[in-house]
């Protein structure tokens, strides 16, 4: 299902404050003045979930070296984020929207199928935030495995 995204490249990033894995809290505004690779992913420990996670975690320091900031979403909770965190050694925070709050506000959380079953669900979409809290570039298609390497060449 195509989904029609209500932001676009240019508009003020949603702000957002939200538990993190670690049990920790974090805002949009920590990163203010950095740039900020939002990836929304549906569930965590899944396999699309999994190979775009150990692809954003493979380039790490790829990203860290450029400055930014990389941050997973799902609705899952911080207890799943934790064990997900660990099992894969994942070097960056993933974020616990289990209200869904962010999601509704990034406009990712939509009408989905699977084998013929409609569902609500999180849409694999990632926002490229800029230092001023601007959204520089939207991929609202993303590819698990080659994602990652997308996104760090749109970082310059």
């Amino acid at each position: 299902m195509a989904l029609e995204l209500k932001l676009k490249e240019g508009d003020l990033a949603p702000a957002f404050t939200v538990a993190t894995n670690g049990g920790k809290t974090v805002s949009l505004a920590d990163y203010k003045g950095h740039s900020v690779i939002l990836y929304f992913y549906p569930k965590d420990d899944t396999p699309g979930c999994t190979k775009e996670a150990c692809a954003f975690r493979d380039v790490y320091a790829e990203f860290t070296k450029k400055g930014a900031i990389v941050l997973g979403v799902s609705a899952d909770s911080v207890k799943a984020h934790d064990k997900f965190w660990l099992k894969f050694k994942l070097p960056f925070t993933l974020l616990a929207d289990e209200e869904k709050r962010i999601v509704e506000a990034y406009g990712v959380w939509g009408e989905k199928s699977f084998m013929g079953r409609r569902y609500q669900g999180i849409h694999r979409v990632t926002f490229l935030i800029g230092g001023d809290g601007r959204i520089q570039k939207i991929w609202p298609k993303v590819k698990p495995e080659e994602h990652a390497a997308e996104v760090l060449a749109a970082l310059g």
